[in-house]
This record gives C-alpha cells, sequence and structure tokens, in this order.
C-alpha cells in the first residue's frame, strides 16, 4: 500500500474533480477529432508568428554558457519592472522582480515566501481551482469567501467573515476567472482599508496575492487597477502564457508592491532566490528568459477575441442565455439550462461540444466556455448551443 504524505492526500482531494475532468477531455478529443473544445485556455490556432521568433532568436546559443543555470536575468528584470511602471503608475525597480515557471511558480513562491505551516489563506468562490491544493501541498489552509453571487464582485462581508486570527493571506484575481469581472479602483481601496482594520485586530499582518495573468486582455477600453497600488503589503503574479497564448512555455514573475516598507521589501528581495532554490529552481529556463525583452512587447490578436467573444454573446444571449459579459479574459461564464452545470456540459458533449461544468468551480449551476476556441468551432458548435436549451431548459 502507497504511504502519501498528508500533503499529498490534502492536494489530491482538492485537485482530483479537474484532473479526471482532464483526463474525459483528453479521451473525448481524442475519439472525436472534429470536436469543439472550449474547456480549458489552450490555443486552437497556430502560434503567434512573433512569439516563435522569438524564441527562434533565443534558441540560438551566442556563447558558452548559454544554457547555463539562470536565476532572474538583469535584463528581463528591468524590461519587467520598466512595464509595471508604465502600466501601474508605481516606481518599479527591477530588483523588486523575479523571474518563475509561470503564474503557477509565482503563486508558490509567494505562499513560501511569507507564510508558515497552518497559516490560512481566503480564496475567492468561484475561483481558480488550482489555489487550493497549491496551499495544502504547502500546509496551508484554504478559507473559501463567495463572491457576489449576482454581481461576483468582491464581496467584503463575506472575506471579512473569512478571516481569523490565522489568517495571513488574501488572493484577488482581476481580471477574473472564471467571469472575466475586473474590479474598480474603489470595491479594491475597500478591500485595502478593511485588510488594515483586520490586520490591526487579529495582530498580524495580512498580505494580499493579486493574482494578474489577464491583466492585459481586457475588452472595451475598460482600465486596470492593481491592489499594489492602494495597499502596500501586496505581491503580483503574473504569467506570460495567457497574453501570448501559450500555455506550454513557462514564463512568469513575483513583484513587490513598491510601496512596501522599505526592511520589508529588501528582506523578500533577499529572499527569492533562496527560496526559490529550495522549492526546485523554480526559474523560468534560459531560452524563456532571453526572451522576455520581446514578448514584452506581444499580444494575441484582441479584436479578434473581443469579436469571438460578441459572437457568443450575441448567438447565446439571442436564445435566452443568462451570461456574465467578461470585461477582461478569454472566458465566457453562464447559468447552465436547467440549472444543473454537469447535466448541460454533458448534453453538450453528445453534441461534439466540450465545456467546463460549474461544478469545478463550486457553482453548480454555472459553466464557463474558453474563447480561445477558433472561429471554425465556434460556428460548428452553435447549433448544438442552441439545441441543448431547447431540451433542458
Amino acid at each position: 500500500m502507497a504511504h502519501l504524505s498528508a500533503r499529498a492526500i490534502s492536494a489530491e482531494a482538492e485537485i482530483v474533480a479537474m484532473v479526471r475532468f482532464l483526463e474525459q477531455v483528453t479521451a473525448r478529443s481524442e475519439a472525436r477529432p472534429d470536436i469543439s473544445d472550449f474547456t480549458f485556455g489552450n490555443p486552437h490556432e497556430m502560434p503567434l508568428p512573433a512569439l516563435v521568433a522569438a524564441l527562434r532568436k533565443s534558441v540560438e546559443p551566442q556563447r558558452e554558457d548559454w544554457f547555463a543555470y539562470r536565476p532572474s536575468e538583469p535584463e528581463g528584470r528591468a524590461v519587467i519592472a520598466d512595464g509595471l511602471t508604465r502600466e501601474l503608475g508605481l516606481g518599479f525597480d527591477p530588483l523588486d522582480v523575479t523571474l518563475t515557471q509561470g503564474a503557477f511558480g509565482a503563486i508558490a513562491l509567494a505562499f513560501h515566501l511569507v507564510m508558515d505551516a497552518g497559516d490560512e489563506v481566503v480564496i475567492p468562490v468561484p475561483g481558480w481551482f488550482c489555489y487550493a491544493p497549491m496551499l495544502r501541498a504547502a500546509d496551508l489552509v484554504p478559507v473559501k469567501a463567495t463572491l457576489d453571487p449576482v454581481s461576483f464582485e468582491l464581496d467584503l462581508a463575506a472575506i471579512e467573515a473569512a478571516i481569523t486570527p490565522r489568517t495571513r493571506m488574501v488572493v484577488v484575481n482581476s481580471p477574473h476567472n472564471p467571469t472575466g469581472r475586473i474590479y474598480s479602483r474603489a470595491s479594491l481601496e475597500a478591500l485595502a482599508e478593511l485588510l488594515e482594520r483586520a490586520s490591526s485586530r487579529i495582530g498580524a499582518r495580512i498580505w494580499l496575492l493579486s493574482d494578474e495573468p489577464y491583466r492585459r486582455i481586457r475588452f472595451d477600453g475598460i482600465g486596470f487597477t492593481s491592489p499594489a497600488t492602494v495597499y502596500p503589503w501586496t505581491l503580483i503574479d503574473y504569467s506570460y502564457g495567457k497574453v501570448l497564448l501559450a500555455p506550454g512555455q513557462r514564463l512568469g514573475y513575483l513583484a513587490l508592491s513598491p510601496l512596501l516598507p522599505a526592511p520589508e521589501r529588501q528582506a523578500l528581495r533577499a529572499a527569492f532566490v533562496p527560496v526559490q532554490l529550495a522549492l526546485g529552481w523554480t526559474f523560468p529556463d534560459a531560452v524563456m528568459q532571453y526572451a522576455v525583452p520581446a514578448l514584452e512587447a506581444i499580444s494575441i490578436d484582441m479584436a479578434a477575441l473581443a469579436a469571438r467573444r460578441d459572437r457568443m454573446l450575441q448567438a447565446l444571449e439571442g436564445w435566452g442565455y443568462r451570461l456574465t459579459r467578461p470585461e477582461g479574459t478569454f472566458y465566457l461564464w453562464g447559468a447552465a439550462p436547467g440549472g444543473d452545470g454537469a447535466r448541460f456540459a454533458e448534453a453538450l458533449a453528445v453534441e461534439g461540444v466540450l465545456v467546463m461544468p460549474g461544478t469545478l468551480f463550486e457553482r453548480p449551476g454555472d459553466f464557463r466556455l474558453s474563447l480561445t476556441a477558433n472561429t471554425e468551432m465556434i460556428e460548428r458548435a452553435l447549433p448544438a448551443f442552441g439545441a441543448v436549451l431547447g431540451a433542458l431548459a
């Protein structure tokens, strides 16, 4: 009999439903090549030519140690700090940034930098399905706070109710996966005030992790405010896999708010390399690091993505679907016909269309679909959405 650690068992329990769903998607896709897959944010078209060119250039060795161990490359950190300064309006120093294996690596680093075993982290529901298992694997405790059930705005009362003397972090994801909501500056300022009061009340600092992998994927000219601009005790994680639509090329970073008090800022900067080494050398591969200056300027076609969003919204809402109009991300979130997301997803699968049931986000009456599906897949799938609605509504 296998002897798994308690960490492994608890992490598995948090993510096993998603793992089984992924296996099911893979099996169905292999059995039916013409399937329309709206499940994960994977690419369904050839990669961006500029991305390919940047990687091709970076893989060509320019000296003997080109493929040697690389902690965060200074040039990449400088480019990222400059970009953050322009985007967020704060003065980031290159030393405030460390490169990671995607946002996964940045989030794991944040969890290990500022918390100890048994500490609690408040996470949003619905929300990304990997927060809880990552916390369990780090001997941390996820505490779930529901968003507003209608608007999916931050529910400050729910967050405050979730805070205990063991709380050491609150996670905010904006633009939000799965709903596409972007939180206003006023909402984030109210959250900052709440966290200041709560930190004083419990006698311990509550950090904020701003999960921003979709920060550059926004629609309709909607702006973006990072919590780092209103709450000094903020860590930012970011992934290039979204804006490049290349999630398999692992590149991201963790950044410190420049408003963080100097002693804390210096201590975290100094801890980046030791903790990343201790976690298993969680820096990106050298080739990805060399490509950072070029990748900073590359993006998926936002006009095409917006057109796909509008096409899906127009068709589905025209039939009577109740959807949340996404302000950012590349997802579309809505209420499942008949109120059962799993039954709805299964009915669509029979028609050759795969979507993600809301059960995976602890919202069993909802569903999510990814707009990274190509135009042909969308047009092929639309009749199925109409047919299934008629059968289940």
